[in-house]
């Protein structure tokens, strides 16, 4: 093996090692689909919502270990009678043997009319941000 080579070999090496001493990961887990939608089967994709319903969120995770961490954070972005960016609520799974996860959020009261966003995290890194209204 010549000496630049041995040199690379050395430097990845290192970073593996790095990263194992700190706690880093190599997990592929990732979200493979995510969507809002009417019904908690996932059958009415949708981005507008009637301030009566339920909003529910499919979630399907793909080379997911069993301790894979998803989060969904769901927040009142700008909503008439409520001041921006209103936390509303989080909920948190770990993956276990599942790979599809439903979250849902309800009100007794009738949900203000304005925009709204979920925060998706994986493993506490935010993955993406789904973005929705109530008309």
């Amino acid at each position: 093996m010549n000496a630049h080579k041995l040199k690379i070999l050395i430097a990845i090496m290192i970073m593996i090692l790095a990263a194992l001493a700190c706690g880093g990961s190599f997990s592929t887990a990732k979200i493979s689909s995510a969507q809002l939608t009417a019904d908690e089967a996932g059958t009415q994709a949708t981005t507008v919502f009637a301030q009566d319903q339920t909003f529910y969120l499919i979630v399907e995770l793909a080379n997911a270990p069993e301790d894979t961490k998803l989060k969904a954070v769901w927040t009142a972005v700008e909503v008439e009678g409520e001041q921006p960016n209103l936390l509303l609520d989080q909920a948190e799974v770990t993956a276990g043997n599942q790979n599809v996860f439903a979250f849902n959020m309800s009100n007794n009261q009738l949900w203000p009319t304005g925009k709204y966003k979920v925060d998706l995290y994986l493993n506490d890194v935010l993955d993406r941000t789904l973005e929705f209204e109530v008309r």
